[in-house]
């Protein structure tokens, strides 16, 4: 895509002291660059448990006009009203305007195919929600298969997806899947920007990976992340690794 649905995100300054997102290290980090970008088809946002990358990849979907729990931005669900007010402290360069977009988190998947059985249920002459999505209830599948019905019915391209930690839901081939699936629509002028602790999902070809880390947010290529380092060091000597990390061996 020449014009990206999202080019950057430029964070509005001071940010409130009292606010738990502002001590996250993404927040932090991302406080002193002033911007980052997203000027490519697929961007990774990768970091530890805590970094703050599904708190910034919220506060990216919610000022982009998604529901804070996740769906189309149709969707107007709250289960738990838990989204942190970033988006208000942010704002998006936007290029192109999308036909379609989604924002897909495994947190709150099961929220979002209750609530399509929710709207399912209601009397009304229009055609049921679920028929855009495979037709059979995301309920009554794996959570694997749920998340690739959404995935492989519901996007249409030329659109914005934002996913939250897709890898969650999925078996390594299920991953594989995901990349297919991400090709084929990238390939429809589709943007996306997705959060992972995945290398496998890293690995895609010319993607543009973020690191998030203590005091910085780098880019990175996927055999730089931590993630890659680590999960190669063990298995390239998984009986090692195992018994240091319960024995101290």
């Amino acid at each position: 895509m020449e014009n990206h649905y999202i080019e950057e995100i430029i964070i509005k300054k001071p940010l409130p002291k009292n606010a738990y997102f502002s001590e996250l290290p993404a927040v932090k980090c991302l406080a002193g660059r002033g911007r980052l970008s997203f000027g490519n088809d697929i961007t990774f946002i990768v970091g530890e448990n805590g970094s703050g990358k599904s708190t910034l990849l919220e506060a990216v979907a919610v000022a982009a006009g998604f529901n804070p729990e996740g769906g189309t931005k149709n969707f107007s669900f709250s289960t738990f009203d838990s989204h942190s007010g970033l988006s208000d402290y942010i704002t998006l360069s936007r290029g192109a305007y999308p036909k379609d977009g989604f924002f897909l988190r495994a947190e709150s998947f099961y929220n979002l195919a209750s609530s399509i059985e929710e709207l399912d249920s209601q009397p009304c002459g229009s055609p049921r929600v679920i028929g855009a999505y495979g037709g059979v209830s995301l309920h009554e599948q794996s959570h694997g298969e749920s998340f690739l019905a959404v995935l492989r019915n519901r996007f249409f391209g030329n659109g914005l997806y934002i996913l939250d930690e897709p890898e969650a839901a999925l078996s390594p081939t299920g991953i594989m899947s995901l990349m297919v699936i991400i090709h084929d629509l990238t390939e429809k002028n589709s943007q996306f920007i997705i959060s992972t602790h995945s290398p496998v999902l890293m690995a895609y070809p010319n993607a543009v990976i973020y690191e998030l880390r203590e005091k910085e947010i780098d880019r990175v290529t996927f055999r730089e992340t931590s993630h890659y380092i680590i999960t190669k060091r063990f298995l390239d000597e998984p009986e090692k690794m195992a018994n240091r990390l319960l024995f101290g061996d």
